[in-house]
């Protein structure tokens, strides 16, 4: 059976956010919740036989803006296209949905995502120096 990816609850998140070990910051439904709280958002879960194997969180800022802003794979399943298979279906429902840009941030610690960012047509747009340059934003954009 493949990855399937589908809408899903911030319960769900929350369960695969705890099996991370890169978030330092756990996350709870309760504090996804309340970031999302009156917003436009799209909540995004990959499984696959029943097993949670991924997640993407989007929310709108504005009429043209879609905000791909938390997401993460399960280490078991790193390696497979999930990461790309979650991009895929929100850029997809972004598109339909008449935005006309999707941005992103990540950190210089995470070069897979990096990676996966530049693949798929994504420009640099702002780079925000931390004090730890691991820990430095990268900012992207892609125009749809």
């Amino acid at each position: 059976m493949a990855v399937q990816v589908r809408e899903g609850s911030l319960k769900e998140v929350a369960l695969i956010v705890n099996e991370i070990s890169e978030f330092v910051k756990k996350e709870t439904e309760e504090s996804l919740s309340e970031r999302l709280s009156g917003k436009r958002s799209l909540i995004l879960i990959a499984e696959e036989e029943g097993h949670l194997l991924g997640f993407k969180i989007g929310y709108q800022l504005d009429d043209e803006t879609f905000y791909s802003w938390f997401g993460g794979v399960s280490p078991l399943a790193r390696n497979k296209g999930v990461a790309q298979k979650q991009l895929d279906v929100q850029e997809q429902w972004v598109k339909e949905q008449g935005y006309k840009q999707l941005k992103v941030k990540s950190r210089n610690q995470f070069p897979a995502m990096l990676r996966l960012l530049l693949r798929n047509s994504y420009l640099i747009e702002k780079f925000e120096k931390k004090e730890v340059l691991e820990e430095s934003r990268i900012h992207f954009v892609k125009f749809l």
